[in-house]
């Protein structure tokens, strides 16, 4: 299959290299005291250091930042509202036992959607997490299959769920990798719920919860998403922060997402978390080098009832490297491809995948993104498509 290339020097990578920060000494990536993390690059999806990141670990209460992703799709799916109400069963009332975290319903009453979710990833409180499961599927099983079958989808390789409130089952677990993954997707599927995850505290029945994430407390960048005791002075934590990158119409947000499994101790957990969001905002930075609807290049089409159509992104694209690499790119120079079969046939709908941008510096890609038609192309007459399949023949020869 032929390609064709087609070079551009993104003008907004030109103008957000004049404002990086003066060269500094590579640092060496965080080692931490935990047993796994990763440091996710969300717009890029890049892991910037990771360690044991696909090591199986029991996930504890992370588990209910899956039962909320389920959760948010049964809302999705219009099954249920924020609103709706939801029956505390005895069993939603016992889940927590002696010491686990409860958001304190009261059983044969009931709670709507949304203040279920509060206490679910405010307070980690696995009653919520029960009675949610069973108001969107029906029972606790139904609902652990779905979160299965959301996990395969996801890419979750390494994850596999027994219960919706994290007790300890040695049929679930999960990995850094895959947490990240679940963060990057809850983030992405669902922005207009992300400020759940940010609460500080919740009151309800009169009692303040108050968010177990300490980070919310000690960096206002953090936003999210839940922090979670696993027993015995040891806790695991997903966190996620955004900060600013850039001035007026060419100001974006920098997110990443930190998993740490497994620390010792709440106050050495938080640290961990912040250790890495800190590393990974100092140490590498983020160009934007095209905003979603740019028109990279306009393709010829064959059998059409036109000629060409504009081709480009339908997402902001970026680009993330060391602070130390970025400042060297005006020796070695940023190159945008667009890699596409030739020919482009008709018909062609609005918003068809047609190719690959791919970015390199020096010969290594560095990023890539889906190329699509921005326009649709019809087909075009009888003796219109005649025509140019003799064209494309003689082409050939």
């Amino acid at each position: 299959m032929n390609a064709t290339f087609l070079r551009v020097l993104g003008a907004a990578a030109l103008a957000l290299l004049c404002t990086l920060p003066a060269a500094a000494q590579p640092a060496r990536a965080p080692l931490l005291s935990a047993r796994a993390w990763v440091l996710l690059d969300v717009p890029t999806g890049n892991t910037l250091t990771a360690h044991q990141a696909a090591q199986r670990q029991p996930p504890g209460d992370l588990v209910k930042l899956m039962n909320a992703y389920v959760t948010f799709l049964a809302i999705a799916e219009k099954r249920m509202t924020l609103d709706s109400e939801a029956r505390i069963s005895a069993a939603a009332f016992a889940a927590p036992g002696r010491d686990g975290a409860r958001m304190y319903v009261e059983p044969e009453r009931s709670a709507t959607v949304r203040e279920l979710l509060r206490g679910m990833l405010v307070a980690g409180g696995s009653d919520a997490a029960v009675a949610l499961a069973e108001r969107a599927a029906g029972s606790q099983a139904a609902f652990v299959d779905r979160m299965n079958a959301e996990a395969r989808r996801l890419g979750m390789d390494d994850t596999h769920f027994a219960n919706v409130t994290g007790r300890l089952d040695p049929q679930q677990y999960s990995t850094a990798r895959d947490l990240a993954r679940l963060a990057q997707r809850l983030l992405a599927d669902f922005p207009q719920h992300v400020p759940l995850f940010g609460e500080r505290e919740f009151v309800y029945n009169s009692i303040a919860l108050a968010n177990r994430n300490r980070l919310l407390w000690s960096d206002s960048t953090v936003d999210g998403l839940m922090a979670a005791p696993l027993g015995g002075g040891v806790g695991s934590i997903v966190a996620t922060a955004a900060r600013p990158r850039g001035q007026g119409k060419d100001a974006f947000e920098r997110r990443l997402v930190a998993v740490v499994l497994a620390a010792p101790g709440e106050a050495t957990l938080a640290q961990e978390a912040l250790q890495l969001l800190n590393y990974g905002f100092t140490d590498y930075d983020t160009l934007r080098l095209y905003r979603a609807g740019t028109v990279l290049s306009r393709a010829e089409v064959w059998k059409g009832n036109r000629s060409e159509v504009p081709i480009g992104v339908t997402a902001d694209v970026y680009v993330t490297l060391p602070v130390d690499d970025l400042l060297r790119l005006g020796e070695r120079g940023l190159r945008s491809d667009v890699e596409r079969p030739d020919p482009l046939l008709a018909p062609l709908t609005r918003g068809a995948p047609v190719g690959r941008l791919r970015i390199t510096a020096k010969g290594e890609t560095v990023g890539s993104a889906p190329v699509v038609a921005l326009e649709g192309v019809a087909p075009a007459g009888p003796f219109g498509r005649a025509y140019d399949a003799v064209r494309l023949w003689w082409r050939r020869q």
